[in-house]
């Protein structure tokens, strides 16, 4: 079924909406959550977060991508419930790992602040505009989909150590143009 068509069953408050939103994104939302998510039992209750929210926001709400609008629901719910789990005790899990190297970057504490302001997001996707196909794929994967450097190697048909390389020189690029973009860093 067509994006357009499950909107409609959306705004129709069709139940089947969230029947042909399961077979469209569901195998695409799991690889996300399994990305941020161990345990199955959190990554399911992601997944009905992610139909109920879908649910309460289409309408009034109109993606014009509804992949990338289900995939960004899957995403935050799972970081929200990843960082719940672990409020009381830090892990080494993925998900920390990946953002602690993205905070280089950035001053302690101005990322998750920036992250909400228009311009970061428009000269975060000027910088991704800017780069390789395959830097900006290898950065986007560790980076957005939190995948661990392994998946990203087998994925890309790169090694793992080219895939560290590419995501070192990124970030570094990245430090270099927030820092010419006058983005505190």
């Amino acid at each position: 079924m067509e994006d357009e068509t499950i909107i409609q069953l959306f705004f129709e408050r069709s139940e089947q909406a969230i029947t042909a939103a399961e077979e469209r994104y569901g195998a695409y939302c799991r690889g996300i959550l399994r990305n941020i998510l161990d345990d199955p039992g959190d990554r399911e209750e992601c997944m009905n977060d992610v139909y109920l929210k879908l649910w309460n926001q289409i309408p009034p709400y109109r993606p014009e991508c509804l992949r990338a609008f289900v995939g960004s629901i899957a995403r935050n719910c799972a970081l929200d419930r990843y960082r719940a789990a672990r409020a009381e005790k830090r892990g080494g899990g993925i998900a920390e790992i990946a953002l602690s190297e993205l905070g280089d970057c950035a001053a302690p504490g101005s990322v998750e602040d920036a992250l909400e302001e228009h311009r970061l997001v428009e000269v975060l996707n000027g910088f991704l505009g800017r780069l390789p196909r395959e830097a900006r794929v290898i950065f986007v994967k560790r980076y957005w989909y939190l995948s661990p450097v392994r998946q990203i190697a087998e994925e890309t048909g790169c090694t793992e150590g080219k895939v560290k390389m590419s995501l070192h020189r990124t970030r570094k690029q990245l430090r270099q143009f927030l820092e010419k973009e006058d983005i505190a860093v």
